[in-house]
């Protein structure tokens, strides 16, 4: 089991990301995951920096925790041949601590360059496109690709690691599912859905299973409580509104009518160990080994003490 610490790039500018990822590397993580936003999920949170340079920064200032985007989408803002070369040499700077996560994109961030958001078939189509060609510059030597949505010409990844990233797709049904099978090397979830990982793993694939695990810690319940209101209200909406609203000043909208009760009821909210331990097992149940604490509490370095003397050694102790 490793245990990894969600960086909000949408809560905090990006010198405190870095601060908190190296921060997050002495509490005893495993790894830290961050989106890779164009735009934030809420006005209230007001930034949104850039994740590959985050990211490059973070290997320069650590030396042992991994670092996973959570997750980009190669097939929209970015060409995929960029995000192969991005990501090969994230992975030779960081020696080899890079895994790559990637999904079908939301119209938050991918609809900025004027093209066309298509149905989720279509997208599931583009990122099969972007992940042949991601694999394909990763062969080494020039290579070219015609799909019906994405093309490559002549193009070579002149630096390549020794080790090639890890891929790992974002997953929900069986369609993202055979997608991860046929060109992943893991998987990434936001659910503790039980039927993934097994389904997954039934292609014999043993590759990294991430989640994310919804927490608000803070010394007092209702501190939580309000904070995760403030700030992580918009993760109540569900994927399908998630991934097509195209604004903040949308996702404010459609999150007005969002009560205290019910963050209560999807964050682990405040300073018992126990609840954060219980929110934690569902994902364990369901097979995933790569838990991520994607704490939205108002105060990170509170949570990153209370993870080290607290909540480590329990989550690292939980067993199906």
């Amino acid at each position: 089991m490793q245990i990894g610490y969600k960086l909000s790039t949408e809560g905090f500018g990006p010198t405190e990301i870095v601060r908190q990822a190296v921060a997050a590397e002495r509490a005893g993580f495993d790894f830290v995951e961050m989106s890779d936003h164009f735009h934030p999920w809420l006005s209230s949170q007001q930034h949104s920096a850039n994740t590959w340079v985050l990211m490059g920064m973070i290997a320069a200032k650590t030396s042992t925790i991994g670092l996973v985007t959570g997750v980009t989408c190669p097939s929209f803002r970015y060409h995929p041949a960029i995000v192969a070369q991005m990501a090969a040499t994230l992975q030779i700077v960081s020696e080899n601590r890079f895994t790559l996560g990637v999904g079908s994109g939301e119209r938050l961030n991918e609809h900025i360059t004027g093209q066309e958001f298509p149905s989720v078939s279509k997208r599931h189509e583009r990122l099969t496109e972007a992940l042949q060609i991601i694999r394909l510059l990763w062969q080494g030597g020039y290579q070219s690709f015609e799909g019906t949505h994405l093309q490559l010409d002549d193009a070579r990844v002149f630096d390549l690691p020794d080790r090639l990233p890890e891929i790992c797709v974002a997953v929900s049904g069986p369609a993202s599912v055979r997608l991860a099978q046929e060109l992943g090397d893991g998987i990434f979830a936001v659910e503790p859905d039980p039927e993934l990982v097994p389904a997954f793993r039934s292609s014999g694939k043993a590759g990294p299973a991430f989640a994310e695990v919804p927490l608000s810690y803070a010394v007092d319940e209702q501190s939580a409580i309000d904070s995760a209101l403030e700030t992580g209200r918009f993760a109540l909406t569900g994927w399908k509104v998630m991934s097509e609203l195209p604004n903040p000043v949308n996702f404010d909208a459609a999150t007005q009518t969002v009560r205290p009760e019910d963050v209560q009821e999807a964050f682990a909210c405040g300073p018992d160990v126990a609840k954060h331990l219980q929110a934690a097992q569902p994902y364990v149940d369901a097979g995933f080994d790569h838990l991520v604490m994607q704490n939205v509490g108002p105060d990170p370095d509170a949570f990153l003490r209370f993870f080290a003397d607290e909540l480590r050694d329990g989550l690292h102790s939980l067993t199906r």
